[in-house]
């Protein structure tokens, strides 16, 4: 049975028993009161804190209840953040003149923790794990230096692989700005989009393949993508792509790479599962971990009570008519409910776009751009949105409904108070 909301990706693992895939406890059931703090799913055992793993065999949903007091926090800010002094300036990487002089045009002069400390290392050939917090520039830490590798060889080959369509599209669009008028083309693979086009464009030269796990594995079986070609991989968010339950896929993708190839993998976060998983393919890595603190740390977390539906989306009108809600992110449960939220909103008089599974592709990559480019001052998402996108600037983000886990959670609060700043984040209780 397909879970009540849509999937981030769109196309789904084939393993039927992946743990990835199984039923989630269902939220509205009615909440259990301890000591004044509400809970979800009424395991009178746990006292309403989450309990961890639950041992149901195919299950993801990690805990049998949500204690929305968790989701009251103010954001951290005691002490100044120590000052990174970077060892390099871009222009002091030795990048070829092509490739230095995009960098300059794009405004970057300083690099971030993660890039100063990975691109040496990646344009060495080291196999290189790295570790940073979202907004951090993680996605220029590998894909200069790789850049750099192509320019050296140009029939060298690299793919991407990362969990989610919108992930893949961003990488292309920043790799295409900094391979501008180099002759460096580029390929996104991904479900949503036309497979046969896709497919012809793996007949022509190309020196970057960016796609997810599904749809490249797919292309692997039609004999359009021939693994054995590349020799440099890259596995981006590769802990989101363990949540949703790509590991197989990864592993026939990886098992048909030669031996000896250079592999990169770049993530927010580090388990013990993803360090066991990256420890089967990557040789002797430098490991680099520049993460500080918890990215919730730096948000304005609060709970709002609503009581009924009718009073909710008042509550929400009046909030987006405050000044301070200036971009906001906000996530529902299901597929409907988000498109019908935003066009309740767009009624209102509020510029509101939306992103969930039953959307195009180009639908997504559109409603995205008008976010980003401040076009529209609502984003209303399924959980499709709440990893791997880097959006500046997000004032706000609401949980209209709330998330099934506690993980997710994180995540959805993940997208704002990023890169130094102070965000807020809200959840609706009914």
């Amino acid at each position: 049975m397909r879970p009540n909301r849509d999937h981030p990706r769109g196309d789904r693992p084939k393993a039927a028993n992946d743990r990835t895939f199984g039923k989630r406890k269902p939220f509205g059931a009615p909440a259990h009161r301890s000591g004044g703090k509400p809970s979800f799913g009424g395991n009178k055992r746990s006292g309403g804190k989450f309990s961890g793993r639950t041992g149901g065999k195919g299950s993801r949903f990690r805990g049998a209840n949500i204690d929305v007091s968790r989701f009251i926090n103010k954001a951290r800010q005691v002490e100044k953040p120590v000052v990174y002094i970077p060892k390099h300036e871009f222009t002091g990487f030795g990048f070829s003149a092509d490739v230095e002089k995009n960098v300059v045009a794009r405004g970057y002069v300083t690099p971030t923790p993660i890039q100063d400390q990975s691109i040496p290392h990646v344009l060495a050939g080291t196999d290189v794990i790295g570790i940073a917090n979202t907004g951090t520039g993680k996605t220029a830490a590998f894909l200069l230096p790789l850049i750099e590798k192509i320019v050296k060889s140009r029939n060298e080959k690299v793919i991407i692989i990362v969990p989610t369509r919108e992930l893949a599209l961003q990488i292309d669009m920043e790799l295409r700005l900094f391979v501008k008028g180099m002759g460096i083309p580029s390929i996104s693979c991904i479900g949503g989009s036309n497979i046969r086009e896709q497919m012809r464009g793996l007949r022509n030269r190309f020196n970057f393949v960016i796609g997810t796990p599904g749809r490249l594995k797919d292309l692997m079986e039609r004999k359009c993508l021939h693994m054995e070609e590349f020799r440099t991989v890259v596995l981006d968010e590769a802990d989101r792509m363990l949540d949703m339950g790509f590991i197989a896929d990864i592993k026939f993708l990886l098992k048909g790479m030669p031996a000896e190839r250079h592999s990169l993998f770049f993530s927010a976060t580090f388990s013990s599962e993803i360090e066991k998983l990256v420890g089967g393919f990557l040789k002797n890595p430098v490991k680099i971990y520049t993460k500080v603190g918890d990215t919730a740390a730096s948000v304005d977390q609060d709970v709002v009570r609503a009581g009924s539906k009718e009073k909710k989306i008042e509550m929400l009108h009046d909030m987006l008519s405050r000044k301070d809600f200036e971009k906001v992110l906000i996530f529902g449960q299901t597929k409907w409910g988000v498109e019908k939220l935003s066009k309740e909103l767009e009624k209102r008089g509020f510029k509101s776009a939306s992103i969930h599974g039953n959307k195009t592709q180009g639908q997504r990559k559109m409603a995205l751009e008008l976010f980003k480019a401040n076009r529209v001052q609502i984003l209303v998402a399924t959980d499709v949105a709440s990893r791997g996108l880097d959006i500046d600037d997000v004032s706000h983000v609401i949980n209209y409904d709330l998330p099934a886990t506690y993980e997710d959670y994180t995540h959805r609060v993940g997208r704002t108070g990023r890169a130094g700043k102070t965000g807020k984040a809200i959840t609706f209780v009914e």
